[in-house]
């Protein structure tokens, strides 16, 4: 009966534990999932307590249990040493806060997606083609992560933009002012940012410059450039403001060609 009562009690605080963690860890970044791993661990944690308690009440001592528990545990973790790395790497990440579920990270060699689970040996990323990433824990944790929705979601995104060098700098200044309405109706929640331009360059056939708009959050700049892209064109053709296309003039000494006649 007390075996019976106890596997209850364990099972609803292993589900209690879960849907705290659950809740506690979702709002982290702005993610909707938690890392697997800490519901894991409470379970395993709380089943064990619960073992313990059964035999504890049978008349098995647990004494010599723990101490043979502790022997065999120094020679699993020798046997388990790339194992147990990744399980305190997961820990030591979920631990930081430097990632969190939900979060659009780019790793150093180059993979990059949206964060969504931390397990007790890998770290799984879902990148924007829809497929998954898994990399182990300790070799996410020590290795060099941009983590875009840190210190907030917002990122800049920079347009480059080309002009005759006969067209009116001031003009073109300002159809690009009247391009920000594009910025205001896709991203309203930025009401304190104002795009602004920075020349930068006397290219070979035009006068190159950076359009700095802001995003909301890292993959939406795509959309913001492709219809800020087009609202521009579409104003540049209506003002008559050229975007050369580039051009190269090439002189040739006819006197020195092979089938030149004297």
């Amino acid at each position: 009966m007390l075996m019976l009562t106890v596997f209850t009690i364990c099972l609803v605080a292993a589900r209690v534990s879960a849907s705290w963690i659950r809740n506690s860890t979702s709002g982290l970044g702005g993610g909707t999932a938690t890392a697997s791993i800490l519901g894991i661990i409470a379970r395993v944690l709380i089943f064990s307590v619960g073992a313990l308690i059964v035999l504890h009440d049978l008349g098995i001592s647990i004494a010599p249990m723990v101490t043979a528990l502790g022997v065999g545990g120094l020679a699993v973790a020798l046997a388990l040493q790339d194992t147990l790395s990744n399980l305190f790497a997961g820990l030591q990440l979920i631990a930081s806060r430097q990632v969190n579920m939900g979060d659009y990270v780019k790793l150093e060699s180059g993979e990059e997606g949206y964060l969504t689970d931390i397990t007790w040996r890998n770290t799984t990323i879902r990148a924007l083609p829809n497929h998954m990433i898994v990399v182990p824990n300790a070799k996410l944790a020590s290795s060099i992560v941009q983590n875009h929705q840190l210190p907030d979601a917002e990122v800049a995104v920079l347009v480059q933009v080309g002009v005759s060098y006969d067209s009116d700098r001031t003009t073109s200044k300002g159809d690009h002012c009247d391009r920000w309405q594009v910025l205001r109706r896709l991203q309203p929640t930025l009401k304190d940012f104002d795009p602004f331009i920075r020349y930068h360059t006397f290219a070979e056939s035009s006068i190159g410059f950076s359009v700095i708009l802001r995003a909301a959050e890292f993959t939406e700049r795509f959309q913001l450039m492709h219809e800020f892209i087009k609202a521009l064109h579409q104003k540049y053709r209506e003002e008559g403001i050229v975007i050369p296309y580039p051009i190269r003039t090439v002189k040739m000494d006819v006197s020195k060609t092979p089938n030149h006649e004297e």
